[in-house]
């Protein structure tokens, strides 16, 4: 296909988590994969309700007091990714690449195409034609804003990544004004397609077009811990 070599990419898949745990998991394995310890990883997970807000974030986005959501039982965090506030929660399909981009031309502007190109190419199998609005980043749909992406990059290697829409409730994003956005809805791939997507096969259709564009052999890792550990002895497994 390629006269470029396939290079291995760990597969984690974490099921549902709380957002603070992928993401100390992230931060970890982003320390590793930097003193080259393990090759690129895919965590693929799906979250419990939580409102993240990235670097680029506006405090006016978020439309209520922090009490109401901690009431809700929806927690929110602060973190490094660009961008602005997101809701993660059930029903989303959650990818975080932690890729070193040093043999990719350290172009974090490619890497943001990239990431939206299989996407598209991976909705369009299931017969959902997506694509990008100009100016913004992100996956649309008939002005419907169905993915979000927002990336940190700690000496070249990325973490956090994107979050699909599949069956979401809606509602949560009326917390927000989503990645700032108040001109365009959000919307989900079941709603648009009106047939429920099995989020299984959906995840499964994400990472084979992502090892295909990226030139991945996929190797999947049955526990992050225990794959941090080998690496990082438990006394000094701290975060990044």
């Amino acid at each position: 296909m390629c006269s470029r070599g396939f290079q291995k990419l760990f597969k984690i898949e974490l099921g549902r988590t709380k957002y603070k745990k992928a993401w100390d998991i992230q931060k970890k394995l982003v320390r590793l994969r930097v003193q080259e310890k393990i090759p690129d990883c895919l965590i693929i997970t799906e979250h419990h309700p939580v409102i993240t807000m990235g670097r680029g974030t506006k405090k006016k986005n978020l439309l209520v007091p922090c009490s109401q959501l901690r009431k809700s039982g929806i927690d929110l965090h602060e973190v490094e990714r660009g961008g602005d506030i997101t809701f993660h929660g059930p029903g989303q399909t959650v990818l975080y690449p932690i890729i070193d981009l040093h043999s990719r031309g350290q172009d974090t502007h490619q890497y943001l195409r990239d990431l939206e190109y299989f996407v598209i190419m991976s909705l369009q199998q299931i017969g959902l034609e997506s694509g990008t609005k100009k100016g913004m980043t992100g996956i649309w749909v008939n002005n419907h804003k169905i993915g979000a992406i927002g990336v940190a990059v700690s000496r070249w290697v990325t973490y956090h990544g994107l979050a699909l829409n599949v069956n979401t409730e809606l509602d949560y994003f009326n917390l927000i004004n989503p990645c700032g956005i108040t001109d365009y809805p959000v919307g989900t791939i079941s709603g648009i397609l009106g047939v429920d997507i099995e989020m299984d096969y959906l995840n499964n259709l994400l990472v084979e077009n992502f090892a295909d564009l990226f030139y991945y052999e996929v190797e999947p890792v049955d526990d992050a811990i225990e794959l941090i550990d080998e690496h990082i002895p438990p006394e000094r497994n701290i975060e990044l």
